[in-house]
């Protein structure tokens, strides 16, 4: 006896859409992470801003040269250098929150109209720029979609790269409202449909454990209509919220970690970056109180790298140093472990791990996300793995064939 032809058609049908619906909302991940944002209260930003950025990390580089060389080599610290030069800022957020308060609506509607001609006029190295508006709370909601507005106004339309950040996330049902009001602000404003895109800051323990026990971030990714592209982990009002002492708020805290972790799982394959916070430590101060910050960093970044946070905030000219440095030692690193092994599996080699497609997709992913960020080039891969261009990472990547 054998199952009835009928019933292996509806099984099939059954199969095909959830497969269906899987793909709609985990359509898999997104290339192009920026390896930092970059926090400045709207009130102090000027068009010059990266390069003056750049100057101030470039001159605290040359203070401390021999420390950060002990930190990584001569060789990723002189790349560090040229980048902070030429292109010291990936993304920039001109915050409207907590990093600016409450200055009346007058003041703030000037700064919005500022704030966006500012962003419009940004070079091209700055590959996303936007704004964190206030949260959509009945408190602030009111002021939020003004600055909002008012930001787009002065820009004289959608800038290149823009995103606005949702502060205080604390229910899924926020997610619905900022899609409504993109919405409406593209009608009323000539933009494409779906143009306008935003993060949200994963802040408040509501944030990531709904009252039901589910997770609130999952489901505010899957409400957001394909809208929301980022996540960003708000270190210390999230760690004041569960009563950590202050002393004891930190990225590394097990609080931060479980929080992270959580907005990491709700967060794959479906496009949406995790953005890993902030310290509040910055460089400044005597030379070994500077030495201390730029260690912290160092360490910090170099901490969330390995656990596959390859993005974070920097609040300061002084964490660009140790942000390019730590990523691009960290890449070049991967770079070094991942060649023979992509090299074997390219070439059907044998050896003592053996790769599955799912590795070497892992394996071409972090080689491509080094390459983009500008730890190496593609000269330096083709030169430990002839055959591993950029074409063949990618189809490797995107768990294709390689192409002959």
């Amino acid at each position: 006896m054998t199952l009835d032809g009928e019933f292996r058609s509806g099984v099939a049908r059954e199969v095909a859409a959830i497969d269906a619906e899987l793909a709609r909302r985990y359509p898999g991940d997104r290339a192009g992470q920026p390896v930092h944002t970059a926090y400045v209260c709207a009130a102090d930003a000027s068009k010059e801003l990266p390069h003056e950025w750049g100057r101030a990390a470039t001159e605290l580089l040359d203070r401390h040269h021999e420390l950060l060389v002990s930190l990584a080599d001569a060789e990723t610290l002189g790349r560090v250098r040229e980048t902070l030069a030429q292109r010291p800022i990936q993304d920039l957020r001109l915050d409207f929150e907590d990093g600016y308060g409450g200055r009346g609506d007058e003041v703030e509607d000037r700064d919005a109209v500022h704030a966006g001609e500012i962003l419009a006029a940004l070079p091209a190295s700055v590959r996303s720029r936007g704004i964190r508006i206030k949260g959509l709370t009945s408190a602030e909601c009111r002021r939020a979609v003004r600055t909002l507005e008012l930001v787009l106004e002065g820009a004289g339309g959608l800038p290149d790269g823009f995103v606005f950040t949702i502060p205080k996330l604390r229910s899924a049902d926020q997610v619905g409202v900022a899609v409504r009001l993109c919405e409406e602000l593209e009608c009323a404003h000539g933009l494409p449909s779906g143009a306008l895109r935003f993060e949200l800051q994963i802040e408040s323990p509501q944030a990531v454990i709904a009252p039901d026990g589910s997770a609130t971030v999952a489901r505010a990714i899957h409400r957001a209509a394909g809208r929301c592209i980022g996540l960003h982990y708000g270190t210390y009002d999230y760690s004041a919220a569960l009563g950590v002492a202050p002393q004891f708020q930190s990225l590394e805290h097990p609080a931060a970690d479980h929080a992270k972790a959580v907005m990491q799982a709700a967060a794959a394959q479906t496009g949406v970056w995790v953005c890993d916070g902030s310290t509040q430590v910055v460089p400044v101060g005597t030379d070994d109180e500077v030495a201390a910050a730029l260690t912290r960093h160092h360490r910090l970044v170099t901490r969330s790298l390995e656990r596959g946070y390859y993005q974070g905030w920097d609040m300061h000219p002084g964490h660009l140093v140790t942000r390019w440095l730590a990523t691009f030692a960290f890449f070049r690193g991967a770079l070094t472990a991942a060649a023979p092994r992509i090299d074997r599996y390219l070439s059907r080699r044998g050896g003592a791990v053996v790769d599955e497609p799912a590795t070497a997709q892992a394996l071409a992913t972090v080689v491509l996300r080094g390459l983009d960020c500008g730890a190496y080039t593609s000269d330096d891969v083709t030169a430990l793995v002839p055959a591993a261009t950029a074409e063949v990472l990618t189809q490797l990547r995107e768990r294709r064939s390689p192409t002959p």
